[in-house]
């Protein structure tokens, strides 16, 4: 089945617009050093097997304050 061609015109006018809109919304870039190493805080006395978790890649919660 073959769409009308206004249907297929309409479809690309949203779909352009669509465009224009996500081109012309604000971002915030932040200022991230990926090159620095994540160093996580000492351990207090918890279990030391964490430390040889293999899965444990650095990875963390941010908390951002507004």
């Amino acid at each position: 089945m073959v769409l009308p061609p206004w249907i297929i015109e309409k479809i690309r006018q949203r779909e352009e617009e669509r465009r224009r809109q996500e081109a012309n919304r604000p971002t915030i870039r932040l200022p991230l050093d990926d090159d620095l190493p994540f160093e996580p805080p000492p351990d207090e006395g918890g279990d030391s097997d964490k430390q040889d978790d293999p899965d444990d890649d650095g990875r963390g919660v941010i908390i951002i304050k507004l």
